[in-house]
């Protein structure tokens, strides 16, 4: 009765499936692009044996690449697939990856769909990012005996109870995939309970990302405009959280220091640009490509790929996403790159790294914007807690590493 209630579910859902792709294409026209693969209808068939990774945005696409360029290197005979659901996510994989893999979008969990998918490529091994468990895609790799493991596997509280409402469901999806690694214990914990077959830890793939190419560079580009002054990078803003930001900096003014803002999604750029121009602050946009003029003291990063880049000229960084219960971003690759770290109240989407860096002395966790905007004074003021607190992230970064190599132990299982 679950199966027969998620599928007309999918078929009731499927004109405002197509009305929400064609309203997203106007302000991100990726989503009218390849439209007919996200029904199962794709090119040309691959020439060699595939090895297929799902990452269903931007934060999955970037943690994952470390793993897909260990894939590339051991396995030179198979062709990569790497499918997403965003736009954001599909730019991402064609930046970082360039013309060494086959991007597509993955089709939507529609029997017939996955089907065609599966047929097309026919994967020797299927790799979900995260949470990406779609019922009817599982099953059909079973059927058509594709081993899947679910990579970088996480499960916070508030997802597992959201898994429970639709249990048997949840359960037939994750006892038909193969393997599960998972990036902590608690993790592991929640995923046997709604039902994985077994379960290994493996860390978090996000630690052993590497710096993108270009970024130091980009960074002394990005301190010349700053012209040396102390600077605090918003990243990842989400909305709402800018006008908390721009509320709290009018009680609590950081001097001469720069508040970087780079909002999460681009669609949003103009947006908050004209908030900002609406309180009647004088601000600069990446986009101009110039140093900041005099009595300029807010920058907005509208741009993609460059996030390493900016925690690299920054003093110290407010993760957000955490500010309004979003979840919270990833604080990995800020403390990486040895900025002191800020995350607000909310960060169940990344719960156990929030806790250990603040544990280690390379995060503080503040209650609200205002509480930020004045723990970031306080950190630009104090170089030698600055020192202290960014070289506590990169210890702590490099404590955490290796996933890449436990998660392609449990790959080279699978392909065997």
């Amino acid at each position: 009765m679950w199966e027969i209630g998620y599928r007309l579910l999918l078929w009731v859902a499927f004109p405002w499936v197509l009305v929400r792709l064609w309203w997203r294409g106007r302000a991100e026209p990726t989503y009218r692009q390849g439209i007919g693969e996200r029904f199962g209808f794709y090119g040309v068939r691959p020439g060699k044996p595939v090895i297929w990774l799902h990452a269903v945005s931007l934060g999955e696409t970037r943690a994952a690449e470390p793993l897909l360029r260990a894939l590339q290197s051991l396995h030179p005979e198979c062709e990569l697939l790497r499918t997403q659901m965003t736009a954001t996510g599909r730019e991402a994989a064609q930046q970082l990856l360039g013309g060494s893999v086959r991007v597509a979008w993955l089709a939507y969990d529609y029997p017939s769909a996955v089907r065609r998918f599966v047929r097309h490529f026919r994967p020797r091994l299927g790799i979900l990012m995260e949470t990406e468990i779609w019922f009817n895609l599982v099953r059909e790799c079973e059927r058509a005996g594709v081993p899947l493991v679910l990579a970088n596997a996480r499960m916070s509280a508030r997802s597992a109870r959201g898994y429970a409402a639709v249990a048997p469901l949840a359960r037939a999806a994750l006892r038909r995939v193969n393997a599960v690694a998972a990036q902590s214990g608690e993790d592991a914990a929640r995923l046997l309970a709604l039902g994985a077959r077994t379960v290994e830890v493996t860390g978090n793939l996000k630690f052993d990302a590497a710096p993108d190419a270009g970024s130091e560079a980009l960074a002394s580009r990005f301190r010349s405009w700053f012209g040396g002054r102390p600077v605090l990078f918003a990243a990842s803003t989400r909305e709402g959280e800018e006008e908390l930001l721009l509320d709290a900096l009018e009680e609590n003014p950081l001097g001469e220091a720069i508040l970087v803002i780079v909002p999460r999604h681009p669609p949003r750029f103009d947006t908050v640009a004209r908030l900002i121009s609406a309180r009647g602050l004088k601000s600069a946009r990446r986009s101009a490509n110039a140093p900041l003029e005099p009595g300029c003291n807010i920058f907005l990063g509208d741009s993609m790929g460059e996030m390493a880049a900016y925690y690299r000229a920054s003093d110290a960084a407010l993760v957000c996403g955490s500010l309004l219960a979003y979840g919270g971003q990833n604080l990995i690759e800020a403390c990486a790159a040895g900025v002191p770290v800020l995350v607000g109240p909310h960060t169940y989407n990344f719960a156990q790294a929030a806790e250990s860096a603040i544990a280690a002395g390379a995060a503080l966790r503040v209650k609200d914007a205002v509480q930020a905007i004045r723990a970031a004074r306080s950190i630009l003021l104090d170089r030698e807690r600055r020192e202290r607190m960014g070289k506590a992230g990169v210890a702590f970064c490099a404590a955490h590493r290796g996933a890449v190599e436990r998660t392609l132990a449990i790959c080279k299982r699978l392909l065997e």
